[in-house]
């Protein structure tokens, strides 16, 4: 089993852009007076949640589990699990917080050990 220290497996993080850009207008006041309008883009970090491995679940529960909570293929199910055993936590989805915290709480309703963090 890995140490809880080890690095992300970034290779299987599944990323969810949708809106994650929010186009604002920004002003400025030139010396004139003039008011200049241009649009400018902020991107907020997404929020990875991560599960982390326990000595307790079998590794069938887990991969049921992530289906079931993030519909990913079988084969996609079973890389993350492996990683987690592994690596001792995977990436298993990133995108908006409020999602991300929803997640977290299904995987620990479903009795898998997560966390969310910001991405850095």
């Amino acid at each position: 089993m890995a140490r809880l220290g080890s690095p992300l497996s970034f290779h299987s993080a599944v990323w969810d852009t949708c809106s994650m850009a929010s186009t604002q207008p920004l002003r400025r006041t030139t010396t004139e007076g003039d008011v200049q309008t241009q649009d400018a883009v902020e991107t907020k970090k997404p929020w990875n949640v991560i599960v982390w491995n326990d000595p307790v679940t079998p590794m069938t529960v887990v991969v049921v589990i992530f289906k079931k909570i993030f519909g990913y293929s079988n084969n996609k199910c079973t890389q993350l699990m492996l990683a987690v055993h592994h690596e001792g936590r995977a990436l298993v989805w990133s995108g908006h917080r409020e999602r991300a915290e929803s997640y977290c709480v299904k995987l620990q309703v479903s009795g898998l050990q997560s966390t969310i963090e910001q991405d850095a």
